[in-house]
């Protein structure tokens, strides 16, 4: 708990010191001079939070962790999404740049050997091995090898999560609480190898990482001071996709616990592109949108749902076995797209 009380006490301070410095410098996203379908409050708020989230982590890594090849990658790596936070802080940048920077930001981290070597078969015994595809090359006289199948699944895995998380943030409170709730469930499954000497960076990190949201949380629940920004959705899905695979929990476990970001970015994605849109622009169709538009949902309430149902997902995850991970997933995704679907057909009958 040393971890997670220093991160939470630090983010706690740091984050009126960001309010302030923003607000000085007229860095506000004012409702009524950007106006966006997608924007929930109603009064200016200053963004920031992937200052706070990045500065916290920094200096509780160099304080309480080791120092390895895996830590310099991946604090490399949230060096450059934080820089990019801050940019598009400022100023708004394009989500194809985004894209790519968040991308760049996952080799980092593959480069230095995170990749997934396996997940375990749902259907049957034993583990589908995705390691098998080696590619071997000279540089500088130093021989190198790419685990295709591997280090491609982790790529993916890792732009996917950045996404998703970034996609559920739309209200207060709702993206730190449910995020910090899910790198507890991380450092769980990281107790469980504790015999592993690698694993405690894993673990000690996933608590730093949900101090520093329980930190921010203070500041962004409702009514909101401060928003996380592009900078903390962005370090929060890249955290939990990259720790998770440093823990050995995967792609099920990880995709569980976040079931329900998940199937809203599926359905949110399938939804545009039937629509002939980009799925990378942003409108107001996500599940908290709808919560609140159609529901009537306040937004305690759907920050209250978006914790509530990670803890329920974290619990089971611990519990259920890889084939048991897949159903609940599946069985969240169609209460989702169920719920989604209704709620289109809704809105269309009060527009006619």
């Amino acid at each position: 708990m040393i971890f997670f009380g220093f991160s939470f006490l630090l983010a706690l301070l740091i984050s009126p010191l960001v309010i302030s410095w923003y607000k000085k410098r007229g860095w506000v996203e004012d409702p009524l001079l950007k106006k966006h379908v997608k924007i929930t409050h109603q009064s200016p708020i200053t963004r920031g939070g992937g200052i706070v989230i990045f500065t916290t982590i920094l200096i509780g890594s160099l304080l309480f962790l080791h120092i390895d090849k895996f830590l310099v990658a991946i604090l490399l790596a949230s060096l450059l999404l934080a820089i990019v936070g801050f940019i598009d802080d400022v100023k708004d940048i394009h989500p194809f740049f985004r894209l790519g920077i968040g991308l760049f930001a996952a080799l980092i981290v593959v480069g230095s050997g995170v990749g997934i070597a396996y997940i375990t078969n749902p259907f049957g015994q034993g583990v589908i091995h995705l390691d098998s595809w080696v590619y071997t090359f000279q540089f500088f006289g130093t021989s190198h090898s790419i685990w295709i199948l591997s280090d491609i699944l982790a790529l993916l895995f890792i732009v996917w999560n950045m996404n998703i998380v970034n996609w559920s943030k739309g209200v207060d409170g709702q993206m730190p609480g449910f995020v910090a709730i899910a790198f507890v469930f991380i450092s769980i499954l990281s107790a469980r190898f504790a015999d592993d000497p690698s694993q405690f960076n894993t673990q000690a990190l996933a608590l730093i990482a949900a101090g520093a949201f329980a930190g921010l949380l203070v500041w962004n629940i409702y009514p909101q001071k401060i928003m996380p920004g592009y900078g903390a959705g962005s370090l929060a899905g890249f955290l939990l996709a990259v720790l998770s695979i440093l823990s050995g929990a995967k792609v099920a476990t990880t995709i569980m616990v976040l079931a329900i970001p998940t199937a809203d970015a599926l359905f949110t994605i399938i939804r545009r592109l039937a629509a002939g849109k980009s799925p990378f622009w942003g409108d107001r169709g996500h599940l908290h949108h709808k919560l609140m538009d159609v529901l009537g949902w306040g937004r305690n309430r759907i920050a209250l749902f978006y914790w509530l149902t990670t803890l329920i997902l974290g619990v089971l995850s611990l519990y259920l076995s890889s084939l048991g991970k897949v159903i609940t997933f599946g069985v969240v995704t169609f209460l989702v797209f169920g719920f989604l679907i209704w709620a289109k057909l809704q809105t269309s009958k009060k527009r006619s």
